[in-house]
Order: structure tokens, then C-alpha cells, then sequence
């Protein structure tokens, strides 16, 4: 499941919700996915966590539910779906990503 603020069946959210903002992040203190770290931190006590990218699926595919790694995200489409992710997200790396 995909949790944040006001999101649609694919994870978009209030603060992402363009066609392609349907990568789901996980936090590594509570390992929830999140449509975003801006509605993970609304909606938890704790500020999100960056996962580490070793050995762990930390993003969620919103349209196939999917979990990948972090080099499966990196190509930008899911690899199950061949859904488009969003490429600028890559701007928020060091957020999600250690």
C-alpha cells in the first residue's frame, strides 16, 4: 500500500501528481512506502529516513505494485509494467537514497 495525502490508485499525491510520479518510497525507520517524503513527514512522528540502496526494494511501482531495487529504479520504467517514472526525481535522491 501507498500512503500520503490525497493519493490516487497509482500513489500520485497533493505535492506529486503528475502522470509519471508513481515511484513510492519506502522509509527506513518505519518501512512504509510513502507517495513522498513531503507526506510521509505530514503524516508521521518522525522525519523520513533514507533507505540504504544495498540489498533492499526501496521504491514501489504505483501502477503494478511492484517492489524494485534501487538499480531497477535508477532505469526510470518499471521493469514489470514498463510504466514511466518520473526522471526528475532524481533531484531528490540523497532524501530517499543513502
Amino acid at each position: 500500500m501507498i500512503l500520503g495525502i490525497e493519493t490516487d490508485s497509482c500513489g500520485r499525491c497533493v505535492h506529486y501528481h503528475n502522470e509519471n510520479d508513481i515511484a513510492a518510497l519506502q522509509c527506513g525507520q518505519c518501512k512504509q512506502y510513502y507517495a513522498c517524503f513531503k507526506c510521509h513527514d505530514q503524516l508521521c512522528d518522525h522525519q523520513f529516513v533514507p533507505m540504504a540502496t544495498a540489498n533492499s526494494k526501496p521504491v514501489m511501482c504505483g501502477k503494478c505494485k511492484s517492489l524494485l531495487t534501487y538499480e531497477q529504479y535508477q532505469q526510470y520504467t518499471c521493469p514489470f509494467c514498463q510504466a514511466s517514472f518520473n526522471p526528475r526525481c532524481a533531484l531528490h535522491k540523497d532524501i530517499y537514497f543513502k
